[in-house]
């Protein structure tokens, strides 16, 4: 009510007397104590720019809009302060406040609260996208300077990405696409041609992505849907037969941003799953936005010409050290899942296998396929089009390709539905267990223990299981060292979130057999091998419910075993077990006067006073005397 009464006061009394008796009284309570006041001058500021006279707008207005955002505690006015200054954007007409209105964007995107920030994208940096447009900035300085800033950010950042900053840059940049498209299609050479007369072609729904607010409509920016529509009709023309001779914005997008970006994508950590999915989202985002011709014509030759896949490049190194890299997981979830067309999935899918089939035949390292497989393993539309990749590698001739597969298929045991898992994993890890190749039968391990962490079927459950036992029990295994610390590194990694039948029944008696057997081994570093591995997997699974038959009968027997390697090959972890083992002898002593039923948990065993002494003795994190170490668990009195 207060705002729409001193707009109709401005409307009537003109630009002068606003400045001598409103803007006052906004500057005096600027800083008031209470923030609904603050907000109304916030609000005021934008609302009563049209009716300012023009410098007022661009010196002490924006200087008042300037000072909140930046001291301003509370979230709600500076969301305010972020409104009112998309308005001022769109009234000012003095160039020189361009670096200040770049500064202010800058700060607004970095603001600490996601309120500020998502008011920046949906009407900040819309407001000031159009006036740099107006200037002729858009591609030569925002564009540019934004991207400048992430190249500078990944040269820092070899010892850490600042990942927060990565993102502010890069959802600008994405925000900005809108804009961008509709500068190439307003500066095409069609654009005096398009005219609207007789029947307005129809623009297909799900043509754009949904952008984040009106401001960020490419018809919005580019006046109505039906200009849009004509301009569109155009451009697909003009790609399809003319070409982009003499189209400056579009051969700026073509042979400086794609060529930069792509680049860029070369140089982000492949394992940094965040990098990774923001910078899909940006190439879909813009792959959407210019459409599928210019996305088959112009993005996906120069993301080809860089990934050479063929099979003369397995030995040049130099051809195929950027199948690593994450332009991989980019190009293939963030350009070649823009349209899903029978040809488009074929195209995604031989892209998929030739990379499983390079990296394997290289030696590479597979983080690049791991990563298109999480970041498109998250959408269930994709798992039987991955599946289908995976199924290629079970059925390869080189052994090296059928192991990679078969690690592949842990990565989509998780987010894949159990229907799926009985259909098409399983049987495949299964045609896997039984392969000529001992690597590749190794290799489906860690794939058949995620299994027993997440599928519930009972039937399921006990095929996995008896593939498992025959890796144990099978005599052909015997002396498969590599064969036995793969099992014993996924006991430990799935044993504590496994069925608890399966932990009691199967992989702590197993654990037991195997630290028996390790006892005897002759070879030094093999022993010490396996003890350390056995060594992680004990102390992962202390933190489970064990039963005093189990404690009594394998997991006790199983330490002390390990206790007899570790005294030979490594004193300080046999410190460390003999507490452990001390801790659990003394847990089966006091259970039949602590708990006569049920079972126990070596951690409830830290609840008596000396036993707490002795674990953190134990773990040497404390160097204190007993008796200090009492008191700290002492309550306050």
């Amino acid at each position: 009510m207060i705002l729409t009464g001193c707009v109709a006061f401005a409307r009537h009394v003109g630009p002068t007397r606003v400045e001598a008796e409103l803007l006052p009284q906004c500057w005096e309570q600027i800083n008031h104590k209470y923030p609904e006041r603050r907000l109304l001058v916030a609000e005021s500021c934008g609302a009563l720019a049209p009716y300012l006279p023009k410098e007022i707008r661009s010196s002490l207005v924006l200087s008042m809009l300037q000072q909140m955002l930046m001291e301003d505690k509370a979230d709600l006015v500076r969301e305010a302060v972020i409104k009112s200054l998309g308005i001022i954007m769109g009234y000012i007409d003095d160039p020189d406040k361009y670096q200040q209105g770049f500064e202010l964007l800058l700060s607004a995107l970095g603001d600490p609260s996601e309120r500020v920030v998502s008011a920046t994208h949906q009407v900040f940096l819309p407001a000031y996208a159009a006036w740099t447009t107006e200037l002729g900035n858009l591609q030569s300085h925002l564009i540019l300077t934004l991207l400048n800033k992430i190249e500078k950010l990944l040269r820092e950042g070899e010892h850490g990405l600042d990942e927060h900053k990565l993102h502010m840059y890069l959802s600008a940049l994405q925000s900005l696409i809108p804009s961008l498209f509709a500068l190439v299609l307003q500066n095409a050479p069609f654009s005096s041609k398009a005219k609207l007369h007789g029947e307005v072609p129809q623009i297909e729904v799900t043509r754009f992505p949904r952008p984040m607010s009106p401001l960020q409509d490419v018809s919005t920016i580019i006046g109505s849907r039906e200009q849009l529509a004509v301009l569109l009709q155009l451009y697909d023309y003009q790609l399809e037969q003319e070409g982009t001779t003499g189209w400056e914005s579009l051969l700026w997008v073509v042979n400086q941003l794609l060529p930069q970006l792509i680049e860029i994508v070369g140089k982000i950590n492949v394992t940094s799953t965040a990098c990774v999915h923001e910078f899909s989202r940006f190439f879909w985002r813009l792959c959407r936005t210019f459409g599928k011709i210019f996305t088959n014509t112009k993005v996906k030759p120069q993301f080809q010409e860089i990934l050479r896949l063929s099979e003369e490049n397995i030995d040049s190194s130099a051809g195929n050290g950027v199948l690593t890299k994450a332009t991989v997981p980019i190009y293939a979830t963030g350009v070649l899942t823009c349209y899903i067309q029978e040809e488009d999935r074929k195209l995604l899918v031989g892209f998929l296998e030739d990379v499983m089939t390079l990296l394997s035949l290289s030696h590479a390292p597979l983080d690049s396929l791991k990563a298109s497989f999480v970041e498109l393993g998250a959408n269930p539309a994709y798992h039987e089009l991955l599946l289908t990749v995976l199924w290629y590698g079970v059925v390869h001739t080189s052994a090296l390709v059928r192991c990679t597969a078969a690690r592949m298929f842990e990565l989509l045991v998780k987010g894949v539905n159990e229907t799926l898992v009985a259909q098409r994993v399983v049987p495949a890890l299964i045609t896997l267990s039984s392969d000529p190749e001992i690597s590749v039968r190794i290799a489906t391990i860690p794939a058949f223990g995620t299994i027993m962490e997440t599928v519930i079927q009972r039937e399921l459950l006990e095929r996995v299981k008896m593939q498992l036992a025959s890796f144990l029990e099978d005599p052909q295994y015997q002396d498969q060292h590599s064969l036995h610390t793969e099992i014993i590194k996924t006991f430990g990694r799935v044993g504590p979130n496994a069925e608890p039948r399966f932990r009691d029944e199967f992989v702590i008696p197993h654990l037991h057999k195997l630290a028996l057997v390790n006892n005897l081994q002759i070879v030094d570093s093999k022993r010490l091998d396996i003890a350390t591995h056995l060594f992680e997997a004990y102390s992962a699974l202390s933190c489970c419910f064990i039963s005093e038959d189990l404690m009594v009968n394998h997991f006790l027997p199983g330490l002390r075993c390990l206790r007899t390697d570790m005294e030979h090959l490594s004193p300080e972890h046999e410190v460390i077990l003999s507490s452990m083992i001390k801790e659990c002898e003394q847990k089966v002593e006091n259970k039949t006067v602590q708990e006569p039923q049920g079972s126990m948990s070596i951690a409830a065993s830290l609840v008596s006073e000396d036993t707490k002494t002795k674990f953190l003795n134990k773990m040497g994190q404390l160097t204190t005397s007993g008796a200090m170490l009492a008191n700290v668990f002492q309550r306050k009195k």
